[in-house]
Parts: C-alpha cells; structure tokens; sequence
C-alpha cells in the first residue's frame, strides 16, 4: 500500500475523497492536515473529525494554517456550494481532538520517517506545503510526490475568471511550491471538470442505508443541488478532490504533460493564475506534471466500487 499525506480544506468534494482514500484497498492515509478554504481551519478539523467519526475511523489530524502566507484573505468561504459549515449544514461538533502539532510540523515529521515513500495529496489552498517547505527544504527531497488538486492550465477559473479557487486562495503559497523543485502532479479544472457525479449514482448509497452511506448521500444530494443552482440544467457534481486520490492510485487514468508552470503573482487582472509556457520550443526545464485528459468513466468506476 502507498502511504499517502491528505491536506484538506473539509468540505463536501474533500469528505468523498477522504472516504474515498480511506477505503481504498491501495492507498494507507497516515495522517490528515488541515487549512483554510472552503470553510475556516477550525471548522475544517471540526469537519475532518466528525468525517472520520462517519467513516469510524481513527487517523490522526493536525491543524495547519488559517490565513494566506502574506496577504490579507481575499476568498470568500465556498458557502454557496458546500453550506455554511462546509456540510451542508449538518450538524458538526466542536472538537479538540486534533494533534497538538501544527500541520507543517507534522508533515515534517511524517516525511522523515518515511522518506521516498510518502505522496503528499493537497485538495486545498497550498499553504501548509509552503510553510512546511520554507521551515525545512529538505522535505524536497525526500517526498515521494504531491497531488495538487488545484490550477487552470487551458481552461477559465472557476473562483474567477482566470484563476482555480485552491491556487487563488493563496497564490504566493502556490508559488513557493511550484518553484521549490518538488515533484508536483497538478490534477485541475482542466481534467476535474470532466468528471461527473450524478443524483442517479448517489441513489443507489442511499439504498444501502448505512450509517456513511447516508450521510454521503445527504451531503452530495446538496451539493448536487448547489451544481444546478449556480450552473443551470445540470443534474450531476464535478469529483474534483476524489479525481486527485484517484490520481495518487492510479496515474494511468490520466493523460500527464510535463510543463512550465508559474503562478501570476502580480496581474491586475490575472491574479493567482496557473500561466503554462505552451511554446513547442520551451528551453526551461519541467517543473510540473499537468493533468490535461482523463479516463473519467474509469475512473467514476473506480471511486463507485470504493466510495460507500
């Protein structure tokens, strides 16, 4: 089994790749930090915990960070699409049950026990990742990869026009990662947005009438209504955060490029966007594998079989 790190902003695409990556027969979730994003960062842990109680599960959770590196917070919390405490309004407890550790401490520490050998899964804005490689670089080195669920390559935002809402969270975070030298696999809007999850397949959780089968159901028959209600006629979700576990499982279910790729740090108008070199004669070496096709009814086969 592969031993993978989840970074996470908890909201309702983050619990089903949690769900998802807990019960695959191919991945070993060590550990799970969180940040801010859809939600704040105590509500994130507080979600993560009450997710993992969901799944009965015990793993252990550290709380990273709760604000951008170095500039005020400019995103709203995702309320529209995840509720206003990023369950779809569930009732979620307060919780202390997270380490007594920041994220980043954790992270450290985690890498250095097992180094070569960890895949560091980020769904969320890249802060913690940042803070965890400026406090020690030497982590570069030793992870084994980081799935980004993040970034725009060839087609338009989705916080705003240009920019993919976890790199604009915290673009400058963003940045230090992307330039760090550490092996990135950037799983965007480019490959997310053609997967699809549809009231149809959800169903079928609630016809098993389990304690996690029904709540996944709840959650997502929400945020499926959220789709609909700001997109029109669409009676299905995008598994934007499931589609990067799925990608640390199985990297044959996606077509990968390696590119150049920067973080616009000072556009007036194209702030925290994920800007590739396309040219066919790019001199500069590849810092990122970009996601740019993905087998999404394999895939959706997959994440089915392991989801409930």
């Amino acid at each position: 089994m592969q031993r993978v790190l989840l970074d996470v902003d908890t909201g309702i695409d983050d619990t089903l790749a949690i769900s998802y990556a807990v019960r695959s027969t191919e991945l070993d979730v060590i550990g799970i930090t969180t940040c801010f994003g859809n939600v704040s960062v105590d509500q994130a842990t507080d979600n993560t915990l009450h997710v993992l109680e969901q799944l009965e599960v015990d793993i252990p959770i550290a709380k990273g960070e709760g604000k951008p590196l170095f500039h005020p917070m400019h995103k709203s919390y995702s309320t529209h699409f995840h509720g206003e405490n990023g369950l779809a309004n569930q009732s979620v407890s307060r919780s202390d049950k997270h380490l007594p550790k920041h994220a980043s401490q954790f992270i450290i520490e985690q890498v250095k026990k097992y180094p070569h050998e960890i895949t560091i899964i980020c769904v969320g804005s890249l802060t913690n990742l940042a803070l965890t490689i400026m406090q020690e670089p030497e982590i570069i080195s030793l992870v084994k990869n980081v799935v980004v669920m993040g970034g725009a390559v060839r087609v338009p935002g989705n916080n705003q026009m240009h920019a993919e809402a976890n790199i604009y969270a915290d673009p400058e975070a963003a940045d230090i990662v992307f330039r760090s030298g550490i092996p990135i696999t950037l799983v965007g809007l480019d490959v997310t947005m053609k997967t699809a999850l549809s009231k149809k397949e959800i169903q079928k959780w609630k016809n098993h009438n389990t304690k996690v089968s029904n709540f996944l159901y709840e959650i997502t028959d929400y945020y499926i209504d959220r789709y609909r209600n700001y997109y029109g006629d669409r009676d299905y979700c995008a598994l934007h955060d499931p589609l990067a576990v799925a990608v640390a499982i199985d990297p044959s279910l996606v077509t990968i490029e390696p590119m150049v790729v920067s973080i616009d740090l000072e556009g007036l108008y194209s702030y925290g966007r994920t800007v590739a070199d396309l040219r066919e004669r790019c001199t500069d070496k590849p810092n990122v594998n970009v996601c740019v096709a993905v087998d999404s009814e394999r895939f959706l086969a997959h994440f089915l079989q392991h989801i409930v």
